[in-house]
């Protein structure tokens, strides 16, 4: 599969004892990459966007885990499952939405009461061990998802994203942008256009700075833009990705998501949805069911600006993430395939399937 970048979004520092990530506050200008030590960084990190991405916020949470469980001091296994409960709520009050994040953590805390011994230090080397095999595996499922999709798209196609689901939401390869980079190793000739993606601009910071890094040809629009370029037939498929998806289908991604899709369905144009079975959250019946983050509303009037673009007393709304209903989604691409409606059948077949032959 082509790569984009020639660096992890998320992986262990050579040591062991850090998180490497890059801040992905500072691209495009900059590439930086930051070391998470402690776990007030970590959560910190998670909370303001320097990391990002349901799958690479998956992977930092396992890493987070596994490092908290190495500063735990307990005598015996009791004491050691008992501090490590409390570093995992830590962790996991960091951001509502993104399943992955409590995935990681339930992976982890899954994996070390499952563990045999009485040691806490030998429990908490072989908790970093499963992380490091929670991001290996991350990269075997982005890899996946990226040729399942790939089937649904035609060389020369226009295809529209939301957000960033690249390899800034992952390790590697990404999720929504997994099938375009497959398809550029084959030499396909897709046209990405990219909604900025308001008020956090991933689109514009991130998503645009991964197409040029890898000579995708390319086009960044404002978000009120799209259906004028749907109607122009510049679209052929939209790509989007999922922080969280219900046992019926109804998905949460980031803001905008949900107006993209109602925009596709009036066109006629395939919205699909790519995301790895960590996304997926049986016990959430739809949409309804899941909490949306909300964040400050300062970053929709001062962010960006070098003063203020609205009035001071002017109330602010800024919710993280929208709802798409099942019914407006063409399929969702999982590593385990194309699940199509009626998804209260075509979820639990995907389930089945990792059972089965795990990737």
């Amino acid at each position: 599969m082509h790569r984009r970048l020639d660096y992890r979004t998320v992986t262990l520092r050579e040591d062991g004892r850090a998180i490497r990530i890059i801040d992905q506050t500072r691209l495009p200008q900059q590439v930086v990459f930051c070391d998470l030590e402690t776990q007030e960084q970590i959560r910190h990190a998670i909370y303001t966007l320097q990391v990002r991405g349901a799958p690479a916020i998956g992977v930092t949470a396992a890493y987070g885990l596994a490092l908290a469980a190495g500063e735990i001091d307990a005598r015996d296994r009791d004491g050691f499952m008992g501090q490590l409960a409390d570093k995992k709520a830590y962790l996991a009050a960091a951001r509502p939405t993104a399943v992955n994040l409590f995935w990681a953590l339930d992976e982890m805390e899954t994996f070390a009461a499952g563990l045999c011994y009485r040691d806490p230090k030998q429990m908490a080397a072989d908790m970093l061990q499963r992380a490091r095999e929670v991001e290996a595996q991350d990269v075997r499922v982005c890899r996946r998802i990226g040729e399942n999709g790939l089937v649904l798209l035609q060389d020369g196609w226009g295809i529209l994203t939301h957000c960033n689901a690249g390899q800034l939401a992952a390790v590697l390869y990404g999720t929504a942008l997994a099938p375009v980079y497959a398809g550029a190793e084959r030499g396909y000739t897709f046209h990405m256009y990219c909604d900025e993606t308001r008020p956090l601009l991933q689109g514009a910071r991130l998503t645009a700075f991964e197409m040029r890094a890898a000579g995708i040809d390319t086009t960044l629009l404002c978000d009120n833009m799209a259906a004028t370029a749907m109607a122009r037939g510049d679209i052929q498929a939209v790509l989007v990705g999922a922080d969280r998806i219900a046992a019926n289908g109804d998905t949460a991604n980031k803001i905008g998501t949900l107006g993209v899709a109602i925009l596709a369905q009036h066109y006629g144009i395939p919205f699909y949805v790519c995301a790895p079975l960590s996304t997926f959250d049986p016990c959430c019946e739809s949409g309804a069911d899941i909490t949306i983050e909300q964040r400050p509303g300062t970053e929709i009037s001062e962010m960006w600006y070098k003063q203020p673009m609205a009035p001071a007393e002017v109330k602010l709304y800024n919710p993280a993430f929208d709802v798409t209903p099942a019914a407006l989604i063409t399929g969702i691409v999982s590593e385990y395939g194309v699940a199509r409606a009626p998804y209260t059948h075509s979820i639990p077949a995907l389930f089945a399937a990792r059972k089965r032959q795990p990737v």
